[in-house]
């Protein structure tokens, strides 16, 4: 800056001398006395003015060095804006998962609480339709006859195998139906001829089918069986036929059995 001052001062000099010869030329005199004015004019005491012009150079030195930190503040305000809305919406939608989740869990626990009263009843109910027996005549060391009668007889089935359910009753030989639905009975005879082997399934006192065996001499023997729709109450027993016989001993050939194949509404 100083450098640029005492060019500028020069050149205001060069340019007066030379107007001064133009105009009628100075003597030597007056042009060393410019001289002196000139050079205390490069060299001044420093003036308010100075002063201003290299604060102000300073400032125009510094500006470039500086960035504006209002600026960088109003940048960081506006980022810490943006990723506190961020952190919001975050948050928001946690919240959100998490109340599904719950939600979601909670549903399960109630398909599994269902799930579980369900199997319970469904337990239940598969042992209420449990329901099968299967018995034969008194079993004996050796072979004795049954009959014959001069009436029907309905036979007490006492030597039981099985009776799931306790629907049959093996001192009056009845099976009394605990549910509705579609039972399936079989009978067996075995006798020895010449007399006959005849049994009917009874269904509340009315012959559903008959299994009945007939020759001359030696041993005999048939069977049968039916399936019947039943209503809660409903009985089925098994009757020997008048004059008929049976004959039964320790292999338990005459026999009377069933069971429930499915329940109906």
């Amino acid at each position: 800056m100083k450098g640029l001052v005492c060019l500028l001062l020069l050149l205001e000099t060069f340019v007066f001398v030379v107007q001064h010869q133009v105009d009628g030329g100075l003597n030597e005199n007056e042009i060393s006395q410019q001289l002196r004015s000139e050079d205390g004019r490069q060299n001044p005491p420093q003036t308010d003015t100075l002063r201003d012009e290299a604060s102000t150079d300073s400032q125009q030195n510094c500006e470039p060095r500086f960035p504006d930190i209002y600026a960088t503040l109003r940048e960081l305000t506006a980022t810490v804006t943006e990723q506190k809305t961020n952190i919001r919406a975050l948050e928001t939608r946690l919240r959100e998962q998490q109340t599904f989740i719950l939600e979601e869990m909670n549903k399960k626990n109630d398909e599994i609480s269902n799930l579980t009263l369900g199997q319970v009843e469904l337990r239940k109910e598969n042992r209420d339709r449990e329901i099968a027996f299967s018995a034969a005549l008194m079993q004996s060391s050796s072979g004795y006859y049954i009959g014959p009668f001069t009436t029907e007889i309905t036979q007490t089935y006492r030597n039981v195998f099985t009776n799931i359910g306790n629907a049959y009753n093996p001192i009056t030989g009845i099976f009394t139906a605990p549910l509705k639905g579609a039972y399936m009975f079989r009978v067996s005879v075995f006798g020895d001829g010449p007399t006959a082997a005849s049994v009917s399934i009874v269904k509340n006192g009315e012959r559903v089918v008959a299994a009945d065996a007939y020759q001359a001499k030696d041993r005999l023997g048939s069977s049968n069986g039916v399936v019947l729709i039943l209503e809660v109450g409903d009985v089925v027993y098994v009757r020997l036929w008048s004059g008929r016989r049976l004959l039964d001993g320790y292999n338990n050939h005459n026999t009377f059995s069933g069971f429930l194949l499915f329940p109906l509404r």
